[in-house]
């Protein structure tokens, strides 16, 4: 088994990379976002500069992107919203337990997500479905957020559920051992 997770720990560069590849599409849907912003505002104040149609439903399409990608990256850096009032109460080994459960459950919700949102994506509402001030541009590319966030979610859960079961398998020969 130590076998598996020492190969297992030569995929942390492609974690790595990919963990920086998703945060600087998240840095660029922020500029973008801020761009447009600022320039859809000005455009209602400033006489020359015009307003763009469809500067709103960009920036929105744009926010729901970063919600869920960033999300996906909080799973990386273990930074999503956990309750840990108990932690110092309990047995460490019943709090690395209810963190594997609660990884495998995000990890059953990345699989759902990324299920349920290619059904959307090939739906007839993403496929007909058009926004309102860029009707050449189809509602898939909206929808499309759901199914890459939870193919997103599902490598960093594989990551995080390969460290939890790496320090059970390693905590329990120095359990043996110390005997």
């Amino acid at each position: 088994m130590t076998d598996f997770f020492q190969s297992a720990r030569k995929l942390k560069p492609f974690f790595e990379r990919f963990y920086g590849i998703v945060l600087f599409v998240c840095k660029i849907l922020l500029i973008g976002d801020i761009v447009i912003t600022v320039w859809a505002v000005t455009g209602r104040y400033v006489p020359f500069i015009t307003d763009p149609h469809w500067s709103e439903e960009m920036v929105l399409t744009m926010m729901v992107y970063m919600a869920v990608l960033s999300a996906a990256l909080a799973i990386r850096r273990n930074a999503h919203i956990r309750l840990s009032a108990f932690d110092q109460m309990v047995p460490a080994k019943l709090i690395r337990i209810s963190d594997l459960l609660s990884d495998i459950g995000v990890l059953v919700l990345g699989a759902l997500l990324l299920i349920y949102g290619v059904k959307l994506c090939t739906s007839p509402l993403a496929q007909l479905g058009r926004y309102a001030s860029l009707p050449s541009l189809s509602k898939f590319w909206q929808y499309l957020a759901i199914p890459v966030s939870g193919a997103v979610m599902i490598i960093f859960e594989v990551e995080q559920v390969l460290l939890h079961l790496e320090k059970f398998m390693t905590e329990d020969k120095q359990d043996v051992s110390g005997c």
